[in-house]
């Protein structure tokens, strides 16, 4: 038995990821920041192949994805808008940004993702915040002081005033291993349940599987059971076939409306629309109706596309488009710009750049991120119910909710 008195810290952020850091950063005091592995900010390292995409260069709340209002996530994010996280990475923390303006990506000049983690910790020691690493909390409880903190080798630490920051359930091996959402229970929160985001599906069809290393530009649909559209890309994007499926970024950003609700995704290939292959696979001008489907597909996709896709609708690549009947170029063209892809999964939180579900929105201050139901705790980052597509919109998140909660846990 742990025979070691209590330690009593004016605010403990549970978690020293990007929120958290950003958290300790913000409340200008001498945070006590726990992390439980071997070191803090392990995902800021990770991420971007280890570049980091701190930030994209535009965002609305339309480029994220929670169960609460996008109204509720719009006013957290215009508390800290874009432009000033930009200032306090380059002015603050002296990390020079570069623009990627093909996918409107801020990265650090360095291409380094270290220079920012360190960045981070350096500010972070300027408060006199401390972080704990190997302080894995076993359980919080409500206490006279504020809250106990209990870590699994049994130490405890009393708290006045909490900030969670423990992240979801993606790559559990940076940290993120759902503990937060337990933890949150365990003082009176419900939790949405958690579900891979951001993440690569599969599918058991061996026609898709033989398109492997395929990439091509889509945009997408989600579709309900009741054929209701509840999300669309917003612009063309890329589309990988892999060995076990699908990636990239349009799968990435479509993934969590199969898994959360379910949804049928549709592509249409290169992004194209009806009326532009009615027009392509149209017979009324001369000379256009001895042209093969494979020769007009293949004007506008991958040729292993343009071949396969005539094949899955029972046609014949090398058929001439005066041999087409109207039934068969309907189809065709719902192949060619309503694809529905077979999904039998996904790869799972291993590999899930982010987390769908958490902390329901509606049962924190939005203008502080304090809780409704345990006053003094206060939540940032993943662990609540948003999250943003690919492109350094979690960064954005975390940035953000860290900087608002702890402004506010310091007041």
């Amino acid at each position: 038995m742990n025979t070691t008195p209590p330690t009593h810290v004016e605010l403990a952020i549970i978690g020293g990821g990007a929120a958290g850091l950003c958290a300790a950063i913000f409340s200008k005091q001498p945070a006590t920041v726990l992390e439980g592995g071997s070191q803090a900010g392990r995902k800021i390292l990770a991420s971007g192949g280890g570049r980091c995409n701190i930030l994209p260069t535009i965002s609305s709340e339309k480029d994220f994805s929670s169960s609460s209002s996008l109204q509720i996530v719009k006013r957290i994010l215009r508390t800290w808008p874009i432009a000033k996280q930009r200032i306090f990475f380059e002015n603050d923390l002296g990390i020079t940004l570069i623009e990627e303006p093909k996918t409107q990506k801020l990265f650090p000049q360095s291409q380094n993702a270290r220079d920012v983690r360190d960045a981070l910790f350096k500010e972070a020691a300027k408060v006199d915040a401390s972080i704990k690493t190997g302080w894995k909390v076993a359980g919080i409880q409500t206490h006279e002081l504020g809250f106990e903190i209990t870590a699994e080798n049994g130490d405890v630490i009393i708290a006045d005033k909490i900030i969670l920051a423990a992240g979801g359930q993606s790559v559990p091996t940076t940290g993120s291993d759902g503990s937060g959402f337990l933890l949150a229970k365990q003082l009176g929160h419900s939790i949405l349940p958690p579900c891979p985001a951001l993440v690569p599906l599969l599918t058991h069809d061996l026609r898709l599987q033989e398109l492997a290393g395929m990439t091509l530009p889509v945009t997408w649909q989600a579709i309900d059971a009741n054929k209701k559209k509840l999300a669309e890309s917003q612009q063309p994007t890329a589309f990988l076939f892999t060995h076990q499926g699908f990636s990239g970024p349009a799968v990435l950003d479509a993934s969590h409306w199969q898994i959360q609700s379910k949804a049928t995704l549709t592509i249409s290939w290169m992004g194209h629309t009806k009326a532009f292959w009615e027009e392509q696979l149209s017979t009324q001008k001369t000379g256009r109706g001895s042209r093969t489907l494979r020769s007009v597909l293949a004007r506008h996709l991958p040729k292993r596309l343009a071949e396969a896709l005539p094949l899955w609708r029972g046609l014949s690549p090398s058929q001439q488009l005066a041999q087409l009947d109207r039934e068969s170029r309907k189809k065709l063209i719902e192949s060619l710009t309503a694809f529905p892809l077979p999904i039998s999964g996904n790869r799972g939180f291993e590999v899930a750049e982010a987390t769908c579900g958490g902390i329901p929105l509606d049962e924190i201050n939005p203008k502080s991120l304090e809780s409704r139901i345990a006053p003094g705790l206060f939540f940032c980052g993943e662990v609540l119910d948003v999250h943003g597509r690919i492109g350094g919109f979690n960064f954005q998140w975390a940035w953000a909710t860290g900087r608002l909660a702890g402004q506010s846990a310091s007041r």
